[in-house]
């Protein structure tokens, strides 16, 4: 326990680092809060001075008014504190949670794509969403909520101690049990959020991840035990939130029957010491008996609200260990290049270029490849020869553990991430549209591409038409994931989105694979569009595609085995013509 909460208060203090930016609404925030802690324990003194002084003494109804009105204006004017309060301290939580969120996508986009390979997509929404807006609370409710209450308590036992000493040890004597009852909660709830902390995690991924792949549920019929396992999963969520109540459940009810009996052994003791006194006497203790009832009520308030504020505090810090957890992973940060200025239009080299998903397991072996600038190069092979690995390492999606490869004289690993994929762009077999316009989809918000030079790009890749009768044209909302387009049209969304960028090398990511003859030979023709005056990388699962590359590479587990034309591949009598004559004959069938 005290591991965790040394834990806790660094997660705790790297918060607050966070508000620097942001003082003056931390120092507006303090004021209100300070004021506040002293300005509503002097009520129940003056209550108690109104009783004795024009009530018992003196009944004197003119200055009872006066009093009252006073009363009234403070509590007005604490009010007002309150709301000034209230409105810095959400300022301040908002302003904090929105640089996190962004520091915290920032980071995110930076990192390799081996990370998105292995985390689930819905752990990083829940991080980047719900337990961030856990840490608004923090701020916005907790920090400022426990200074007051503290201060509130210091102010409150100060002036009963003032007013009288023995009514405030008798008051105050049931307070060491509520604080053990407190720690015993504060335990409790630290151990029921961390449990809510998996269950809401495993929620949102089991969600995210059904939701993305209904149509394969109901394919195949999973829908009945796809909702077993919800069923599950959603009942640990449910005994998670559960364990917090139970735990408020008993708290709660313990902190009133304390008051209560702080208020008995005050009424009692009241009770003790006017016995064998005279009615004066007696009287003259009334304002201090109800100033310390009303002081009672005040003093388990801030108690009670404390260990309320303490959960927020120790929701909020759990949160922030998670999310703190990403932002400290520098490992999956891709190494940035310096150089800016390098020039694409230059011959491509590979040199023994060896990689591995994982260690040691070696999915391209010594990989020797010079791709001629402005010239077509073709990629084909079995479904796990390293094809598509090989862009990706160009890319830089991912690095590669040995060899070297150079744009001319450049070492790859030494240019800028930007300037590189500024230069490099990619049509993918599956490609992924965004929830937006056609026009935004191809350009990706890009404000220095204009309507003129897409629709320009639209008419050379042969999509300009299919584009014109779609409802309000580029303007025309996709969906989801582009769903309300076929493949084939999709597949032309993403060559003009390569044509307006206009980049020095072209990857093809066998842009053809998925779609029907006649989207084929639209594609086609895009691809011839797209590829002239640059150098074209092409990954092939149809041979008929790639017979005018000026060079076809075969790979073979992990392995260049052949490379040339299509027509010195079909006299070397080897892996590609067996390829090729099997793809042939199975398209004449």
């Amino acid at each position: 326990m005290s591991e965790k909460a040394s834990i806790n208060l660094g997660v705790f203090w790297r918060l607050i680092t966070y508000t620097k930016p942001y003082r003056k609404y931390l120092v507006i925030a303090l004021i209100c809060t300070i004021t506040l802690a002293f300005l509503g324990p002097s009520r129940p003194m003056l209550i108690g001075k109104m009783v004795d002084n024009y009530i018992v003494k003196d009944q004197n109804a003119e200055m009872l008014l006066f009093w009252f009105a006073v009363i009234a204006v403070l509590l007005g004017i604490e009010a007002l504190i309150q709301f000034v309060n209230s409105y810095f301290s959400n300022l301040l939580a908002q302003s904090v949670i929105r640089d996190l969120r962004d520091k915290l996508f920032a980071h995110l986009v930076r990192f390799k794509t081996s990370y998105f390979d292995k985390s689930p997509v819905g752990t990083l929404v829940t991080r980047l969403v719900s337990d961030l807006e856990a840490i608004t609370e923090v701020f916005s409710s907790g920090l400022m909520d426990i200074a007051g209450d503290l201060l509130a308590l210091i102010v409150i036992i100060c002036a009963m101690f003032w007013m009288n000493w023995e009514l405030t040890l008798m008051t105050v004597l049931p307070i060491p049990l509520l604080i053990f009852a407190t720690r015993i909660f504060a335990r409790a709830m630290r151990d029921s959020f961390q449990l809510e902390r998996i269950q809401v995690n495993k929620l949102n991924t089991f969600v995210q991840e059904r939701l993305t792949g209904m149509s394969i549920l109901q394919l195949f019929s999973r829908q009945e035990k796809e909702l077993a396992n919800f069923q599950e999963i959603n009942k640990g969520h449910r005994q998670a939130h559960i364990n917090a109540v139970w735990a408020n459940s008993i708290f709660f009810p313990v902190v009133e029957l304390l008051s209560s009996l702080s208020i008995a052994l005050l009424l009692v003791y009241g009770a003790l010491k006017s016995t064998g006194k005279n009615e004066i006497e007696i009287k003259s203790m009334y304002g201090e008996i109800i100033s310390f009832t009303l002081y009672v009520n005040m003093l388990f308030r801030p108690i009670r609200q404390l260990a309320d504020k303490f959960n927020i505090l120790q929701r909020g810090t759990i949160r922030a260990e998670r999310v703190f957890e990403i932002l400290d992973l520098s490992e999956h940060v891709q190494n940035e290049g310096e150089n800016t200025t390098a020039s694409f239009n230059q011959d491509i080299k590979f040199e023994n270029v060896s990689f591995a998903y994982q260690d040691e397991q070696w999915v391209l072996k010594d990989i020797n490849l010079n791709i001629a600038r402005g010239k077509t190069v073709a990629f084909v092979g079995a479904t796990g020869a390293g094809k598509s690995t090989i862009v990706n390492l160009l890319s830089r999606f991912y690095d590669y553990q040995k060899g070297e490869i150079y744009i001319g004289e450049v070492d790859l690993k030494s240019i800028s991430l930007t300037h590189l994929r500024k230069n490099i762009a990619i049509v993918l077999q599956d490609v992924f549209l965004f929830s937006d316009t056609v026009h935004n989809n191809i350009t990706l918000g890009d404000p220095n591409i204009s309507r003129d030079e897409v629709i320009r790009a639209a008419k050379k890749i042969g999509a300009h038409d299919f584009i014109s009768k779609l409802p309000n044209g580029y303007d025309y909302q996709v969906g989801e994931r582009g769903g309300v387009l076929s493949v084939g049209q999709r597949q032309l969304l993403s060559f003009i989105r390569a044509a307006v960028y206009n980049p020095s090398i072209l990857i093809l990511d066998e842009a053809t694979s998925s779609v029907d003859n006649e989207s084929e030979q639209l594609i086609q023709q895009a691809t011839n569009e797209v590829t002239k005056g640059r150098t074209s990388i092409v990954i092939a699962h149809r041979l008929s595609t790639i017979q005018n590359a000026d060079c076809i590479v075969v790979l073979d587990h992990g392995q260049i085995v052949e490379s040339g034309t299509h027509i010195e591949l079909l006299q070397l009598d080897g892996i590609y013509k067996k390829l090729f004559e099997m793809q042939f004959k199975s398209d004449d069938n």
